[in-house]
């Protein structure tokens, strides 16, 4: 009879936590380390060049991102992200949709050329041929779906113009590290996003 006690006690201490949602698991509602385990926001049909879903979220307590990209003194770009709304995620983090959390991808005229886990990211100028070009920085979950607000991605593009022949080829995978080399010499005629939002354009 000590276990119907033992169960009549743990019943009791239910009802006082708040009914039987006081004494689930945990795991249905938030981890001890603050993080949701429900999922987040609504998987679209739509996908990004790679073929990554979109992941819908409300507009309230969206990710946003801002990018600016100036030349550097070695002849590449500084490329600077401005975030709110949302963190980046350190390498070998859980391959899991968490809200406001994850990475961003850098895009050259559409091409994938980095995956950041920073704000900060230097392009070399041999990857920027010359004439006028689009860098993107969109954001995404850690499981690589793409957060976005009304089936639009959450990204920012800012324009950049080189003045100086590309010498190699651009890769198509963005890599997980940061590259650098010397570059050439190169100049901007803008530095900074037309929709500091963080908005598709």
């Amino acid at each position: 009879m000590s276990w119907t006690r033992g169960l009549l006690a743990a019943l009791a201490v239910c009802a006082l936590l708040g009914g039987p949602a006081g004494c689930g698991s945990g795991d249905a509602h938030e981890r001890k380390d603050g993080v949701s385990a429900s999922p987040v926001g609504e998987l679209l049909d739509e996908t990004d060049e790679a073929g990554r879903r979109y992941r819908e979220i409300d507009e309230k307590g969206a990710p946003e991102v801002a990018i600016e990209v100036q030349p550097d003194a070695d002849g590449g770009w500084d490329v600077r992200l401005t975030v709110q709304h949302f963190r980046f995620s350190p390498a070998g983090t859980r391959s899991k949709a968490v809200a406001g959390r994850g990475i961003a991808l850098l895009y050259l005229d559409g091409r994938g050329i980095a995956t950041l886990r920073t704000a900060e990211y230097h392009l070399p100028g041999d990857l920027v041929p010359r004439g006028t070009h689009q860098v993107t920085a969109r954001l995404y979950a850690d499981d690589h779906t793409v957060w976005a607000v009304d089936d639009e991605p959450v990204e920012s593009t800012a324009d950049i113009t080189s003045s100086q022949a590309s010498r190699t080829s651009q890769t198509t995978e963005p890599p997980e590290t940061s590259m650098s080399t010397s570059g050439s010499e190169a100049r901007t005629d803008t530095g900074g996003s037309p929709d500091p939002g963080g908005k598709a354009s």
